[in-house]
């Protein structure tokens, strides 16, 4: 097959890893952010952020030779962060033909004007020319997988998901190796919503590591806040699974597939073991006030920020409608607090749970 990952970030990147051990035909595209990785790319054959050596078999390409990396090829793969879904859809757009394959590695949501949620290949689809946009078909990949991992070709589990259940075992054959595992799902939405929420909710868990900073640190019995971090790791997969409920389109059934799997509590926990997220979240329980934090952390993309920001729009607009109760979903309504209305931290710890009573 002819592949072109578009956009050289780490996620990204990391998929040329596999693909290039199954013998496909590779193609690295820089976005306009990414030129000095393409150029040590094409130089050196060196990617300077997931520090390792690309596959020989991998072209790099510049933004502006996007049209001569996508000629021909079968699978596009969108390998930019959450910000820039807007921007892939117009940039591969005029180079679509029926019949490709569009899979995406980005983690996101947008809300409607109603307060309904998006998943991101919708929104792709949705800045996609009108004349192919029905003759492609989108796809997502989501789960518990480091970039860094797959590179170095670690034994990672994944889940790919299209609503075309075809697309998505076609792809898993594709990208499928001895050390890449890969469940197809037809369940689009509830793989992405999966992805998305994971990330706000490893927020709420990194605000324990923050806490006990505040606090002065470990005490001399050697006193940490795991209980508290997975308290808010069970809160968080319980309010991920009441998502599944209202905004997933999936039965009983499947909810407890995703909410109790790879989907959810899987890349989850993945993500809750280091990275910006839980860099954040330590920061915010620390007592910085997210602008504090966010210039601390200048240059990094904080997508879970941007979907409680989404959160903080949408949360009104389904309780108003009825589809969301008051006081539904305490974490993230804690995290929108905090991240969205400056709010000091309250983790209104009595509040999980209470399908327990």
């Amino acid at each position: 097959m002819k592949v072109a990952i578009v956009g050289a970030g780490l996620m990204g990147t990391a998929t040329c890893y596999p693909l290039s051990d199954n013998g496909h035909d590779v193609r690295l595209v820089g976005t306009h952010l990414d030129g000095d990785i393409i150029e040590s790319c094409r130089e050196r054959g060196y990617h300077p952020r997931l520090k390792r050596q690309l596959p020989s078999g991998v072209r790099p390409f510049f933004v502006d030779e996007i049209a001569q990396a996508l000629d021909g090829v079968d699978v596009i793969v969108s390998g930019v962060n959450s910000l820039g879904v807007h921007w892939i859809g117009h940039a591969i757009g005029p180079y679509l033909r029926p019949g490709q394959l569009v899979v995406a590695v980005t983690k996101g949501l947008e809300a409607a004007e109603n307060g309904d949620l998006l998943i991101l290949p919708d929104v792709v689809y949705g800045e996609l020319p009108e004349d192919v946009r029905d003759e492609v078909t989108l796809a997502a990949i989501a789960g518990p997988c480091i970039a860094g991992e797959l590179a170095g070709r670690r034994q990672s589990c994944v889940v790919y998901g299209s609503r075309d259940r075809h697309a998505a075992y076609e792809l898993a054959g594709i990208f499928r190796t001895s050390y890449y595992h890969i469940w197809p799902t037809g369940d689009l939405v509830a793989l992405e919503l999966c992805a998305a929420f994971k990330n706000a909710y490893t927020l709420g868990v990194g605000l324990a590591a923050g806490l006990l900073e505040q606090a002065g640190g470990v005490d001399s019995a050697g006193a940490y806040t795991y209980n508290l971090a997975a308290a808010t790791f069970a809160q968080g997969c319980t309010e991920i699974s009441r998502w599944l409920q209202i905004a997933g389109g999936v039965s009983a059934e499947k909810v407890h597939v995703f909410a109790y799997g790879l989907p959810s509590p899987g890349d989850f926990y993945v993500t809750t073991q280091g990275g910006r997220t839980v860099r954040l979240g330590r920061l915010l329980g620390a007592g910085h006030t997210f602008a504090e934090a966010r210039e601390i952390m200048a240059g990094e993309t904080l997508e879970a920020a941007e979907i409680v920001r989404v959160m903080a729009d949408a949360l009104p607009k389904l309780t108003a409608r009825g589809i969301v109760a008051v006081g539904e979903f305490p974490l993230l309504q804690a995290l929108v607090d905090v991240v969205v209305r400056g709010l000091p931290l309250d983790l209104p710890l009595d509040a999980y749970f209470q399908s327990m009573a």
